[in-house]
């Protein structure tokens, strides 16, 4: 266990006036005990308890390290499970329970009386997570220079005749030969008109002169995940659309310039809309600016014009603002950034100049 997560979140919990949690997602699980396990349809659980009475709920079949710090409980395919876990639980007290906890898994708990109540207690391990240490702020500056090195390897695969499909076919294995582990996502590569949905999927559209480039793309490294947007333009580009990429790249870099401690982050959302805004392309970036990220490509949290939360130093989160005109471009600019003590710090170092490939 990784004991100060845990007591992070069990003060959490204390705060919500619950006393216990089962905490039921895969990677809130391996965040508080390292141990990271896809249990398919068979239940897989960390009880947290206050009295630090804690319990690891596995199935025989499940292959878990000898030592985890807590308390093993075994069941097999013909125990009655959920019997199993109302033994552990205070049924004095209100159960806490994440959003990933099945009705199958949780109506059981319920009928039995397990607990005396029953509370989606999420935050308490969403907030937690949403404020990286030391370690994690590593790993995620690791995974995301990783992400710039293969954003310059991506570069290189944009030609005369190439399709969306041939490039994304080619990112896993530039990706592995950097010493990721995978995708944190699948590659977004998207050409031309194509850019202007900001989900596209590559397809067989073949690159043609004066068209957009906009690769959305990240890795996984060490568990942790990068997630960075760039948009080229081939062979020549338009003013039109030279004033569109100014445009996003200037919003992207005025949110950014604003980000320190206590800013709300629907600030930030405000920010980089209004300058698109003014520049007559408000409609245009129908999205939110930034999403949180960390073992997960999205985590709980947003910079959205909705969110009033300050931003705290360990919060790492994209701001990504963009103008999509259909039928004609697309374009996105995304960094992560963490924030620290005295305003923020920018992963990604790739280059934000306009750049046409030639």
């Amino acid at each position: 266990m990784k004991q100060n997560r845990v007591d992070r979140v069990m003060a959490a919990l204390q705060e919500m006036g619950v006393s216990q949690m089962l905490v039921v997602d895969l990677m809130s699980i391996y965040y508080l005990t390292g141990v990271y396990y896809e249990p398919g349809e068979r239940f897989y659980a960390l009880l947290l308890r206050r009295d630090g009475k804690h319990a690891f709920f596995l199935n025989y079949l499940f292959s878990i390290p000898q030592e985890v710090g807590v308390e093993k409980v075994w069941y097999s395919d013909t125990d009655p499970a959920m019997e199993i876990v109302a033994r552990y639980v205070d049924n004095t007290a209100p159960l806490g329970v994440d959003k990933e906890l099945k009705a199958r898994f949780l109506l059981p708990l319920m009928e039995k009386k397990a607990a005396s109540g029953f509370v989606n207690t999420s935050l308490a391990i969403d907030a937690v997570r949403g404020i990286k240490d030391a370690e994690e702020q590593e790993k995620m500056r690791i995974s995301s220079h990783i992400n710039d090195m293969a954003m310059a390897e991506f570069k290189k695969l944009i030609h005369t005749g190439v399709t969306e499909k041939e490039v994304a076919e080619q990112m896993l294995k530039i990706y592995l030969d950097l010493g990721a582990e995978g995708f944190s996502f699948e590659p977004l590569v998207a050409f031309g008109a194509n850019a202007a949905d900001p989900h596209h999927s590559p397809d067989d559209t073949v690159l043609r002169a004066g068209d957009v480039v906009l690769l959305d793309v990240g890795c996984v490294k060490d568990g942790y995940c990068s997630d960075m947007t760039r948009s080229f333009y081939y062979k020549t580009v338009s003013e039109k659309h030279r004033e569109i990429y100014e445009t996003v790249r200037a919003a992207n870099e005025a949110a950014i310039a604003r980000i320190k401690p206590g800013i709300p982050l629907m600030e930030l959302d405000v920010t980089a809309r209004d300058l698109i805004t003014e520049k007559g392309y408000g409609p245009q970036f129908n999205h939110r600016l930034g999403h949180f990220i960390g073992l997960a490509e999205h985590e709980f949290g947003d910079v959205s014009a909705v969110n009033p939360t300050p931003a705290v130093p360990g919060m790492i989160f994209s701001i990504e603002p963009g103008i999509y005109i259909a039928g004609d471009t697309g374009v996105r600019v995304e960094d992560l950034v963490l924030v620290t003590e005295d305003g923020c710090e920018v992963l990604n170092q790739f280059p934000k100049e306009l750049e046409i490939i030639q």
